[in-house]
């Protein structure tokens, strides 16, 4: 699952509880806990609405100044249904391990096709596992780093790490880019 920057930031400061994310398919169930770059990060709800549902109190409550401007943003970034997530921070990521995933056979295959759609549509063909590989073993590679060794233009890396963030593989560590609990289980296989 990925989160902004500037949600992280208004989570732990306490001024966001509610994010709003369209998926195919709920990445996240409540009770998850995310790490982040700012610390723990719980997921207590996850609903599924109609952005006209979207009140102004809950556009507050997800940093927004209003129902319309959030709408107007989601209807920009994501696909499929629209989730209501709320969060709580939990605190820093130090007091806690890493939890463990196991995925499902769904889960798994679900997660297959999605890597083979992305290899498929890549004039470069398959580099997915090639990079969760390299992420395996090098936590912490910056995105400038993975471009180099790729000779690849680091926007072109930036946007392959963030269709692997969509799918809860890969997640933002120390100014570079680490698998999650997801995406090391799914490496285990």
């Amino acid at each position: 699952m990925v989160l902004s920057n500037r949600v992280l930031r208004g989570v732990a400061a306490g001024e966001i509880t509610l994010v709003f994310l369209r998926w195919p398919t709920p990445l996240v169930t409540a009770g998850a806990q995310l790490r982040t770059a700012v610390g723990l990060v719980r997921v207590t709800e996850v609903v599924q609405v109609e952005p006209e549902q979207i009140t102004d109190e809950q556009a507050h409550r997800a940093g927004f100044s209003s129902a319309a401007g959030l709408r107007s943003s989601v209807d920009k970034h994501g696909r499929g249904r629209l989730h209501r997530l709320a969060l709580r921070y939990d605190g820093p990521a130090e007091e806690c391990p890493r939890p463990l995933v196991r995925l499902t056979p769904g889960e798994r295959a679900a997660v297959d096709r999605r890597l083979a759609r992305l290899d498929v549509s890549s004039p470069r063909g398959s580099w997915t596992r090639r990079v969760l590989d390299l992420l395996r073993a090098r936590p912490g590679v910056r995105v400038q780093e993975l471009a180099a060794e790729q000779n690849r233009p680091v926007s072109r890396c930036k946007v392959e790490l963030w269709q692997l963030r969509e799918l809860g593989l890969v997640e933002p560590a120390r100014g570079g880019y680490r698998l999650t609990p997801r995406g090391v289980s799914y490496l285990d296989g």
